[in-house]
């Protein structure tokens, strides 16, 4: 009889899990114990796609508007480490940290240039890029020495106006110790620099706009990115400060950013650019004349009229079709 019951109230039992599993079932429902499975080991559909939409998002951004996060990510990290390194009460920067902040800035560019490089054309694209060096001579030539004609050809004219400007008190001074360091100087900022510029920025937008174009545009992003370099205690403070900074930043590097997408149009080669670029932060160290208020305010638009001569010669050539390399 115990048996009996015992086999009565299993059968009872079974009957009614099998009543539950089939009330679930009808119904399109797990059982409690499924679900709850289910919520510790499977994902959420609607987290992934949330993830899937936002990494559509961020490739259709970088598709769509690659120069803009380009420009935004290098002004980001360079005056952000600027910023953390010396601190937002220390503008306008010493001339004590000057150098410190210098490098600081660099890295902007550098790191912004080799991620968006790899990105958009691989990792052996910079390397390439960097190591084709056999290139015309005129290239070297033009690379070499185009900063330092114009220098000295705004000392030679100005010199007929004011003895301060005359290129040999200042050259006299000179040594193969100085010339060394500048080059130094020269090429660590040409590298780091034209990573970013010549190695992303100028083929991004030389494929939509003219050569023109694209230099003046790329030379007053990169006369912005100096400002913090270039701000000084008087800089907001009078009209001639202020004149003085417009002039630092917009008259000539612009102009000297046509003439560097021009050579670099002509070879493709990063590592040109890049001697260009130490040529001209050479020449600023080395035969820059020492001057201060409105004579540097003079030399600095001398300059730039020479530069713009310069295009305006290329322009010339270009638009004749004569052949230069």
């Amino acid at each position: 009889m115990r048996v009996l019951w015992q086999a009565l109230i299993r059968r009872t039992i079974n009957k009614g899990k099998r009543k539950k599993s089939a009330h679930w079932y009808k119904h399109g429902l797990a059982r409690p114990s499924e679900q709850l499975m289910k919520t510790r080991f499977s994902f959420n559909p609607i987290v992934l796609k949330s993830k899937d939409q936002l990494m559509n998002v961020v490739k259709n951004a970088f598709h769509n508007y690659p120069l803009l996060i380009f420009w935004s990510v290098v002004f980001l990290i360079s005056w952000g480490v600027l910023i953390l390194f010396i601190g937002v009460h220390e503008f306008p920067i010493t001339e004590g940290k000057a150098v410190a902040a210098g490098m600081a800035i660099l890295l902007g560019p550098s790191i912004a240039g080799l991620i968006f490089i790899a990105l958009t054309y691989g990792l052996r694209d910079p390397g390439f890029r960097l190591t084709k060096w056999r290139v015309g001579t005129v290239w070297y030539t033009i690379a070499l020495f185009t900063a330092p004609a114009a220098t000295l050809i705004s000392l030679a004219v100005l010199s007929y106006f004011s003895a301060e400007f005359n290129p040999m008190h200042f050259i006299s001074n000179f040594n193969s110790n100085a010339l060394v360091m500048a080059m130094s100087a020269g090429i660590t900022v040409g590298i780091l620099e034209e990573l970013g510029w010549t190695g992303f920025a100028v083929p991004k937008m030389r494929a939509r706009y003219s050569l023109l174009r694209t230099g003046i545009g790329i030379g007053l992003l990169w006369g912005v990115w100096h400002f913090p370099l270039f701000w000084q205690e008087e800089t907001f403070h009078s009209a001639f400060g202020f004149s003085l900074l417009l002039a630092r930043l917009f008259s000539w590097l612009p102009a000297y950013r046509v003439l560097m997408v021009w050579v670099y149009e002509h070879n493709e080669s990063l590592f040109v650019t890049i001697i260009m670029h130490a040529s001209l932060v050479t020449t600023l160290i080395i035969f820059d004349p020492p001057v201060q208020g409105p004579a540097l305010l003079n030399f600095i638009l001398a300059r730039a009229f020479v530069l713009w001569v310069f295009v305006a010669f290329i322009t010339v050539l270009k638009k004749g079709g004569v052949k230069t390399g």
